[in-house]
């Protein structure tokens, strides 16, 4: 039995983007020309209950920021298209990280007046390291922006690969008149709006030039000429090789009033790639075994990247987000946790239009699904119905900032304790217990994490905090080749051993020189800035 026909018709997708650039805006417009919405929520409007419907969570609603990845699943064109929009925050990157793992392809989104910025850099090296196609929208411009050109230009240095433009402005700010599809060769016409849909904006074919000239003079003539000199310098189209990673096609438009957003969607239809294989890697009897697990393989694997506590503040539950790798899912399957090899006995298993929720009938490789559970799954963990496999790659990085928990009430210690450990489960902050005792310490890659967690203990599980500086500065997880060298180890220094969420072994530093002093005490201990999940051996 092969899935093949189904797993061909998913597109499993991230938008990525600096803070401001217009994400969760695209994301709104893609769901709204799938019609998997009815109504586009503006994110800007903060007093109206309307919010985007990708921030669901009470903080972004306050804040007007997207601080959690969320998953939208929608059909366009017979294909399920699974798209995650991700944190532009960098303090959030982590989530950002962990949800590119989950994913065949990304969308780019680039804010032409800024061009390509610092947070956007680093998620493009993460696409680097993977491979992973990207698809650059070059959004806003309606506004005073910089030459498209340049922009091409800017976007190819970083990316460090070459752009082919598939649209090209005429025109911008209060002269933009539309865009000139190179794929069906004809000019939309630019109106401002953010009500229409994409038949209501009139197409002018390219052969018509006359009528182009007299309707849009000077800027059409300048784009013509701009356009030619960047196909001159583009490779031509080469599907293979951006499938490889290394030619992004370019769209230009302003996905606020929802113009070049539907030339997006039909390129994440046409061009984007369906699922591809997944490597699984087991120590069996110390030997490492490595398997390809195909799509359309008839076996059910998944791993979770994502888990959230709470997304219903009724029900206190926690999903799993799961990447279907490979097989069928139906409902009552068995299926069970690699880690543990306990069965998985969720509550519900759901598919996403951000907080709404389905349940699903059948999934197939390229899916995310939301396995409700009340525990006993964490994020890394593989999912199988009865392989024994391992899929790896999940990455948590060591936090650079510290603060030591104080709770105001000692009566709410439960509630405090349950609340950390989900949220180290979650991801959404990194909680250290040392192993003397004494207060739980928080680790963060950004300030905004504390935030974020101390606003959630209190609405969530009604733990008041208060968060105090402590002399902590880095963390390193720490692995020996043997018990014994590991145990004299921290018998050294038992004032800095604590375990992570994962019981994961760390060693807390107030200076770098910290590692530095410890390492030549002891050159056979592995201290490391990445950790991959529990339970797998920790790479150098």
């Amino acid at each position: 039995m092969s899935y093949t026909a189904e797993t061909r018709r998913r597109r499993t997708f991230a938008i990525i983007s600096h803070p401001d650039a217009g994400k969760t805006t695209l994301t709104e417009k893609l769901l709204l020309f799938s019609g998997a919405i009815q109504i586009a929520g503006s994110v800007k409007a903060r007093k109206a209950s309307r919010h985007a419907t990708s921030d669901w969570m009470e903080i972004e609603k306050q804040r007007g920021i997207s601080v959690a990845s969320s998953v939208m699943q929608m059909l366009y064109r017979d294909h399920v298209i699974n798209l995650l929009d991700t944190p532009g925050h960098k303090d959030f990157s982590e989530d950002t990280y962990r949800v590119l793992t989950a994913v065949d392809s990304a969308l780019m989104v680039i804010d032409a007046a800024n061009g390509v910025e610092a947070q956007t850099r680093r998620l493009i090296e993460v696409c680097r390291q993977r491979n992973t196609p990207i698809i650059t929208f070059v959004n806003k411009m309606d506004r005073e922006v910089r030459e498209p050109l340049d922009i091409l230009d800017e976007v190819e240095r970083e990316l460090g690969m070459p752009c082919v433009p598939m649209t090209w402005p005429v025109g911008q700010g209060k002269s933009f008149g539309g865009i000139m599809n190179l794929r069906t060769k004809a000019m939309t016409v630019f109106e401002s709006g953010s009500e229409r849909l994409p038949h209501d904006f009139e197409t002018v074919p390219l052969s018509d030039r006359e009528n182009l000239l007299k309707r849009f003079g000077h800027e059409f003539e300048t784009a013509e000429q701009s356009m030619e000199l960047a196909i001159g310098a583009s490779p031509s189209w080469d599907h293979a090789a951006f499938l490889a990673g290394k030619q992004t096609p370019v769209f230009f438009g302003s996905g606020v009033n929802n113009f070049g957003v539907m030339e997006v969607l039909e390129a994440l239809v046409d061009l984007a790639p369906s699922p591809g294989p997944r490597v699984s890697h087991l120590v069996v009897n110390k030997q490492p075994v490595v398997k390809e697990i195909h799509p359309e393989d008839k076996d059910f694997a998944g791993v979770v990247f994502k888990v959230q506590a709470n997304m219903d503040a009724n029900h206190r539950d926690r999903i799993a987000f799961v990447r279907m790798a490979s097989g069928k899912y139906t409902p009552g399957m068995k299926l069970k946790v690699q880690r543990t090899s306990k069965e998985l006995r969720p509550t519900s298993v759901v598919t996403f239009l951000s907080q709404r929720r389905e349940a699903v009938d059948e999934a197939y490789a390229g899916d995310i699904i939301g396995f409700t559970t009340h525990g006993g799954v964490q994020l890394g963990d593989t999912i199988t119905d009865g392989a024994n496999l391992q899929f790896t790659g999940l990455p948590f990085f060591a936090p650079e900032l510290f603060m030591t928990v104080i709770l105001r009430n000692p009566l709410r210690t439960k509630q405090l304790q349950q609340g950390l450990a989900q949220l180290g489960e979650e991801g959404a902050i990194q909680v250290f217990r040392p192993q003397i005792g004494g207060p739980m310490l928080l680790g963060a890659v950004g300030q905004l994490q504390f935030e974020v967690v101390q606003h959630r203990l209190k609405s969530e599980y009604d733990a008041d905090i208060r968060l105090e500086g402590c002399q902590y500065t880095g963390a390193r997880w720490i692995t020996a080749d043997t018990p014994a060298e590991l145990r004299a180890f921290t018998d050294a220094y038992p004032q800095r051993m604590a375990l992570d969420a994962a019981e994961a072994l760390a060693f807390l530093c107030t200076s770098p020189y910290d590692v530095r002093l410890a390492q030549e005490r002891f050159p056979k201990i592995h201290f490391h800035l990445l950790r991959e999940h529990a339970g797998l051996a920790l790479h150098n």
